[in-house]
């Protein structure tokens, strides 16, 4: 090869890739965590706009320092918040899926609307006792 050096990749020692990979991973953790605290800096409803402001600033211009106080003085409110925040789109998303069904929440409801549809005569007394017994059966 006349002088010139190869480089293999066995030249890279393992504990060296152990190392990348462990440093390579932190950093992303890292991101992960700063978005999660602007995300809940700014859905935050008791945090008023110069707190948000504040807290922002701070995590930007302080990033360690910045995080580590944030989750010292608001990270129990953060697991309340997200869980508060999953609660009401699991109601939202329950809420939409009743009314798109167009199905009544209780027999009530549906005995209330059977009776509705005799006194205005759309059906009659016999389809009346046939679909009560239906809902009743149910």
């Amino acid at each position: 090869m006349n002088g010139a050096t190869l480089y293999l990749a066995y030249d890279y020692p393992v504990l060296g890739v152990f190392w990348t990979t462990l440093v390579i991973f932190i950093w992303i953790l890292w991101f992960m965590l700063l978005f999660r605290i602007f995300g809940d800096i700014f859905r935050d409803d008791d945090l008023s706009g110069w707190g948000k402001a504040g807290w922002s600033v701070f995590v930007v211009f302080l990033p360690f320092l910045g995080v580590f106080v944030y989750l010292i003085a608001r990270g129990r409110g953060m697991g309340m918040r997200e869980m508060q925040r999953v609660q009401q789109n699991e109601e939202a998303f329950r809420s939409y899926v009743r009314e798109s069904a167009g199905t009544p929440t209780s027999h009530a409801e549906e005995l209330s609307k059977l009776a509705d549809l005799k006194n205005r005569g759309d059906i009659t007394p016999a389809e009346y006792e046939q679909a009560k017994a239906k809902v009743l059966a149910n």
